[in-house]
């Protein structure tokens, strides 16, 4: 149809119910991320701001959605998502801030464009890897389904990000526990340059909900009456009876992935095609041939806007360039914790590793009411160490909850309970596996707080180590990977007495907390252990032996070593059970070194690169005058952990320590 001043309306409008002035309010929402997108593509082009993802041909969806939600909902959008943050109601001044790295801003100058989450608006960003903010809104939903809040959560992905592993275990997980997530998939036609043939080869993404037993709906996303009618009927329905839904958003991208890629892989006549289905031109011309909006109205409401946008950027561009210094960054990383110390009872038991891992697990549980146990088979099978035996029937199934084999979309669910100020326990089976989820540990957990002052307030347990005859699969020490990122902490205990007091302590810290725990020494080490909660403080290495000779610094199955072979030897040693390496207890190494003289660094996982490395490095670095004889290193062979019993041996340090130690004192 044709409107009075010709221009052509090729979107069919329905209004509904919808009375002119809640027509008009979202032609405003609409109006305003295409004009904030123009005047940035007019800056980027001067220079003036660095990268721009543009959302120009798609406005309709993040408008229509956002708009259909309760601000208190939580919404998880992309780079093209500015219609999300408009919508919200976030001061111009605070975006234009964010995208020029200052103050204002929501991340401190740490990240830039939509990479940023902020509480105040309910909003939390994308990372570059597209998939992991999927599993996200999978946990910030189920911290409102375990307070029963009728609150429901809605991500958004591209077709390009339905292609990665995330996106099938979110939905998988989603439909499971019948979360109740709106997955929002906006099918713009190409992942960058690659054709949606190129992604999938279902006719629609909405058909893949088939196979998870979830609901699906295809919705002309470049209608924005469409969009916000549709998934207003749809989340009034999932607060009522929570479950995830499907929804594909038809659409284009009519500009580059971001500006500088341009468009030349798309045929000009599907650009052509898409522009007469322009969003905001064809609601515009639909408004004006109804008679709700006339020219005079148009041209005060556009005026306005410009004027916001021009003096919101005065703001920004007159705000100054950040500033910071190395010790401000530096605390930045870690959210600042203050530690409760809670003494041990005398009262005690002579219990085994993974009782008192057992034990410490069940009295934080109940010590903290929103803490959440997540993990293969640890519900009715109790976990496949028995740690978690009981806890069903103590805890109940909310808080105890088997999953999928998923570990990415498990953490990325810890993430986002975190995020709805739940605290998270996550059993790996076997700390090998934490390869599947390495990418929401790195680039999720440990940066957050950094990015965006957001904590993960979760706790990976992560049975670990050789010695067992369980291959190259299932006996990694693999904490050499988490060390070395900062954001994350690392425990690593040798007795019963520590892992339940440094258990306890990771689960109240607010930042996350990697536990490794032995398999071997599990059902191997005894100790008497007080049966009350008690907490013991991170970065406070344990002197287990004193001695004179040498200073044999390890932790872990590495302290039994050292405490077996100097006694075979009869060397007077000190032998220090670092307990935790990320902080590590600098101090105690040093002091001892000072004392000593000659210093074996002694760790289970291969030697290069490895933890003992960096600590040879700091001793040289702060103790070189007190040395003497050179840092011995002492560490498993570099290979993969071996099945048979004598390859085991021979990959394990065990037998050269005792090499070591004698070079060492006779040198």
């Amino acid at each position: 149809m044709k409107t009075s001043n010709n221009t052509h309306i090729s979107v069919k409008f329905n209004r509904e119910s919808y009375t002119d002035s809640q027509l008009i309010n979202l032609y405003k929402s609409i109006l305003k991320p295409r004009l904030i997108e123009e005047k940035m593509l007019i800056l980027l082009r001067q220079g003036k701001i660095s990268k721009w993802f543009s959302g120009i041909g798609q406005e309709a969806i993040a408008v229509g959605v956002t708009n259909a939600l309760q601000n208190d909902e939580y919404i998880l959008p992309m780079h093209r998502n500015l219609g999300v943050f408009t919508s919200r109601n976030i001061p111009l001044h605070r975006l234009f801030s964010q995208w020029q790295g200052k103050k204002s801003g929501f991340t401190n100058g740490r990240d830039r464009s939509f990479h940023f989450g902020t509480q105040e608006y309910k909003i939390v960003g994308m990372i570059s890897h597209l998939g992991p903010q999927l599993g996200v809104a999978n946990g910030i939903s189920l911290g409102h389904l375990l307070r029963k809040e009728a609150k429901l959560t809605a991500v958004f992905s591209g077709e390009g990000g339905t292609s990665e592993g995330d996106f099938h275990e979110a939905l998988n997980v989603a439909s499971v526990w019948n979360l109740p997530v709106l997955f929002c998939i906006e099918n713009n036609g190409y992942g960058l340059s690659t054709p949606s043939s190129q992604q999938f080869k279902c006719e629609n993404i909405a058909d893949k909900g088939i196979g998870y037993g979830m609901e699906s709906y295809i919705i002309d996303g470049n209608n924005i009456l469409e969009v916000h009618a549709k998934v207003s009927e749809i989340a009034e329905s999932i607060r009522t009876n929570p479950r995830p839904v499907l929804l594909e958003f038809k659409t284009f991208r009519m500009r580059g992935h971001e500006e500088a890629s341009g468009t030349k892989y798309v045929p000009k006549e599907l650009l052509e095609q898409w522009a007469f289905k322009d969003p905001v031109e064809n609601y515009r011309a639909f408004l004006k041939e109804k008679n709700i909006l006339s020219e005079e109205e148009d041209i005060k409401l556009k005026e306005a806007i410009i004027t916001e946008i021009n003096e919101h950027l005065a703001i920004a561009f007159n705000e100054e360039e950040i500033a910071s210094t190395t010790e401000n960054e530096l605390n930045s990383v870690y959210k600042t914790v203050t530690y409760s110390e809670i003494k041990p009872s005398e009262k005690t038991k002579n219990i085994r590793l993974v009782d008192a891992i057992s034990q410490g697990l069940k009295q934080s549980m109940e010590r903290h009411p929103k803490l959440v146990i997540m993990g293969q088979d640890i519900a009715d099978y109790g976990g496949v160490f028995k740690i978690t035996e009981g806890f069903l029937k103590l805890f109940g199934e909310e808080r105890v909850r088997n999953t999928p084999i998923c570990e990415s979309s498990i953490i990325e669910t810890a993430y986002g309970l975190s995020i709805n100020e739940y605290k998270a326990v996550v059993e790996l089976q076997f700390s090998d596996f934490i390869t599947s989820g390495f990418n929401p540990v790195i680039n999720l957990l440990a940066k957050s707080y950094y990015r965006w002052q957001q904590q993960a307030d979760i706790v990976l347990r992560m049975p670990c180590g050789a010695g067992v005859g369980a291959g190259p699969f299932h006996s990694q020490t693999n904490e050499a990977w988490f060390t070395k990122t900062p954001g994350l902490k690392v425990v690593y205990p040798a007795f019963p007495f520590d892992a339940k007091g440094l258990l306890a302590t990771a689960i109240e810290d607010e930042n996350p907390v990697l536990f490794f725990e032995h398999k071997a020494l599990y059902r191997s080490v005894y100790q008497d252990v007080p049966e009350d909660y008690y907490t013991i403080p991170f970065g406070k290495a344990s002197v287990v032996k004193n001695g004179e000779s040498l200073s044999i610094v390890t932790y872990g199955a590495g302290v039994h070593w050292a405490l077996k072979t100097t006694k075979e030897l009869q060397v007077s040693a000190d032998i220090i059970d670092l307990r935790t390496l990320q902080p590590l207890d600098t101090q105690t190494i040093y002091d001892s070194v000072k004392k000593t003289g000659k210093v074996l660094i002694l760790q289970e996982d291969t030697l290069f690169g490895g933890v003992a490395s960096d600590i040879s490095a700091l001793i040289t670095e702060n103790c070189f005058e007190f040395l003497d004889a050179p840092i011995k290193r002492v560490g498993s062979l570099e290979m993969p952990v071996p099945f048979a019993k004598n390859l085991e041996a021979l990959f394990l340090p065990k037998e050269r320590l005792q090499t070591a130690i004698n070079e060492l004192i006779n040198y």
